[in-house]
């Protein structure tokens, strides 16, 4: 999934992109209130990390004008240890949840997985569409009983394609979901990882299941629609 960590203290959030990273999510920092405003409001995030001590404006006010726009991003705020107060204010602005510093990096990702699950549909923990399987907190695939050996950027295109069976994703959307704010290539890199997993997850089983749209982009077949 795509994080954005809205984050003043630069060691702090490299160490926090990094470790999102290695799990695979594509991560854009901002190290100001408006900035994370601007990066927030201009692209879709599936949560977002954020410091409620930031030049500019806080965090606080940040998530307020998120949400009175009508932005409902699951936001995990990341506060003081005394911050009592300022745990509170934002929670009741919309933030969905906190992390009190010092924290562990493995604690921050498992609650960006649980937000990422909060919404209007269900969001099992494991996702399944056919004999295809997939834990994000394992990091872990299978096809039927087989695992499946997958490369990070791999893991987060089958993820984005579990978590919309059946939904034509425009490679713009592809490349939104799965590759950061930094990246510079062209949408041809996902014509190119459509290639590399379908080799994985479809070739060696004789299956044919992530699907291309011609003129619209790609479409993981859902046998549960027929």
């Amino acid at each position: 999934m795509r994080v954005l960590v809205v984050e003043d203290e630069a060691k702090m959030a490299g160490l926090i992109k990094r470790a999102l990273q290695e799990e695979g999510h594509a991560v854009d920092v901002a190290g100001d209130g408006p900035e994370g405003l601007w990066l927030a409001t201009e692209n879709r995030y599936a949560a977002i990390v954020l410091d409620i001590m930031l030049p500019g404006f806080d965090g606080v006010e940040l998530c307020r004008r998120l949400r009175a726009a009508d932005d409902w991003t699951p936001v995990l705020m990341l506060t003081a240890r005394d911050a009592v107060e300022d745990r509170v204010r934002g929670l009741d602005v919309g933030a969905d949840d906190y992390l009190v510093k010092p924290f562990s990096l493995l604690e921050l990702s498992a609650r960006l997985r649980a937000l990422a699950r909060r919404d209007d549909r269900a969001r099992p923990a494991v996702l399944t569409v056919g004999d295809l399987r997939l834990d994000p907190a394992t990091k872990r695939a299978w096809r039927g009983e087989a695992e499946l050996k997958l490369s990070p950027k791999e893991f987060s295109l089958l993820e984005l394609f579990l978590r919309h069976p059946g939904t034509v994703l425009t490679r713009s959307q592809i490349l939104e979901a799965v590759w950061d704010f930094a990246y510079a290539g062209t949408s041809n890199v996902v014509d190119q990882y459509v290639t590399y997993l379908r080799r994985k997850i479809d070739a060696p089983f004789g299956r044919h299941d992530i699907e291309t749209v011609r003129g619209m982009g790609y479409r993981l077949r859902d046998p549960a629609a027929g």
